[in-house]
């Protein structure tokens, strides 16, 4: 296992600083491209027939699994994912609801449910700041 390509072994560090040849077990990229893949054939935006507890029924199960499964030795690995989920719950909530069509009403809606229920989605539960929204022009 080498670091990015670069031939050498991935340093750790120990509890006292100290680099050391270590393993981190963490999500491969394909693991990573494949969970993406599904997120995306989910197609969030698009089911704008569902309310917040029907998404949360029918996103939850498989994002603790792999939160689960993949995040058990190194949570941070998932966090570009978890991210991604956020960004399509917020694009599901400006095609749901005309009102919050614009992104700033959008963004101050969706900091009022993540502070009022934070542990509504599973995914919210890694994240410090539930507003963790990937942030591009294609929302």
């Amino acid at each position: 296992m080498t670091v990015y390509g670069s031939g050498r072994p991935p340093g750790a560090r120990n509890k006292h600083g100290v680099v050391f040849s270590g393993f981190l077990p963490a999500v491969s990229k394909d693991a990573l491209k494949k969970m993406g893949h599904e997120v995306r054939q989910w197609r969030l935006h698009r089911r704008t027939d569902l309310d917040f507890a029907g998404l949360a029924r029918m996103i939850n199960p498989i994002v603790r699994g792999w939160m689960n499964y993949y995040g058990a030795f190194y949570p941070s690995a998932l966090s570009t994912l978890l991210a991604r989920i956020n960004t399509y719950l917020v694009r599901w909530v400006r095609k749901k609801y005309k009102r919050l069509r614009a992104v700033r009403k959008a963004q101050a809606r969706w900091a009022y449910v993540t502070t009022t229920y934070p542990r509504y989605f599973a995914h919210w539960a890694w994240v410090s700041y539930p507003l963790m929204i990937k942030t591009t022009r294609a929302v």
